[in-house]
């Protein structure tokens, strides 16, 4: 299992202390570096100067697609990536939102699988030096072509979280993303991964399943559940996600949460309201002694796990902590 380090806006690191962040990862013998785009520094450029900076393999998890993306912009910048970083950049691509009012005010069907279909096919097309002509569903192309052949790697990853999305993940990408999933549910993806991928006649070994665990390490361990708490209610409370959460089991608590939040409770009260239960069951919160031996709980079925860093007090300094306290060899050896 390879591991990663995932690294974002939310940890409100201006982009030379995103550098030098990655560059940490890199000498605590971390293998991938990660970032998901929409947020301040672009994910593109983060991307290009974590692997001029450390050689890394680096990628997008994710960017929305239907954020104002067209597939020939985006295999424009995969291609400009996999030309400069000699094939180490990986496009995640996921559907960018939630429910028929996103897509509508994005100008697409709601239709999710088939947008999604739609994008990954068109780009890896145009990333095989194809050239494509598409009408459909919320976009049109052609005939183009991103005028460049013989190009290095440049894999196509799927944020999937439903049965139809993960199916559709084992058809046509070259990995899934996976996120807030227990070991349980990432069986289930993986079976579901690997009927999509019997059904394009290709062996599920072909799709990598990769998964953002988040933590946030801090000796504060009541700051620490609030701030990884915070992200994961939020999430477990919205869209997929909630059904996602329900499937996990936490369909009653996630009941009596919105229940709080319909009575006007303050989000800090539904994070101190929600099971620890819920929390522990898709990360890790709490100080540093028990990182590694509950991450590494979490990684079963996994072909790469990127630790996704949440911070109470956001720094420089508790981003290397964090890292530190959650190094692969302390990982494997837990």
């Amino acid at each position: 299992m390879l591991i990663g380090a995932g690294l974002d806006a939310r940890l409100n690191l201006p982009f030379n202390e995103l550098r030098e962040a990655a560059r940490i990862a890199q000498t605590l013998g971390f293998e991938s570096l990660w970032t998901p785009a929409g947020g301040v520094p672009d994910a593109f450029h983060v991307c290009s100067a974590w692997l001029s900076d450390t050689g890394l393999r680096t990628g997008t998890s994710v960017v929305g697609a239907a954020r104002g993306w067209t597939p020939l912009t985006l295999a424009l910048q995969t291609a400009t990536l996999a030309q400069l970083h000699d094939g180490r950049f990986i496009l995640g691509l996921g559907t960018g939102g939630t429910g028929a009012g996103f897509f509508a005010a994005n100008g697409y069907p709601n239709r999710p699988i088939a947008v999604m279909r739609d994008f990954a096919v068109t780009v890896k097309a145009l990333l095989a030096g194809e050239t494509v002509t598409y009408e459909g569903r919320g976009f049109s192309i052609g005939p183009a072509s991103i005028g460049v052949t013989n190009l290095p790697s440049a894999p196509v990853y799927l944020a999937a979280l439903g049965p139809q999305m993960l199916r559709l993940t084992g058809e046509v990408a070259d990995g899934a993303l996976l996120n807030w999933a227990s070991p349980e549910r990432i069986a289930v993806s993986r079976n579901l991964i690997a009927e999509g991928a019997a059904k394009a006649g290709r062996p599920a070994s072909d799709v990598t399943v990769s998964m953002y665990i988040r933590v946030c390490v801090d000796e504060d361990a009541d700051a620490a559940r609030r701030a990884f708490g915070m992200q994961a209610v939020s999430y477990a409370m919205t869209g997929g996600y909630r059904a996602l959460f329900a499937e996990m089991g936490f369909d009653d608590v996630l009941v009596e949460l919105e229940a709080r939040r319909r009575a006007g409770e303050p989000m800090t009260a539904i994070v101190d309201a929600a099971p620890d239960e819920m929390l522990n069951a898709v990360g890790y919160f709490g100080p540093a002694a028990g990182a590694a031996a509950a991450y590494a709980r979490l990684t079963e079925g996994l072909d790469e796990t990127v630790v996704r860093v949440i911070t109470a007090r956001p720094s420089l300094d508790a981003v290397a902590a964090t890292l530190e306290s959650l190094t692969p060899a302390l990982i494997r050896s837990a």
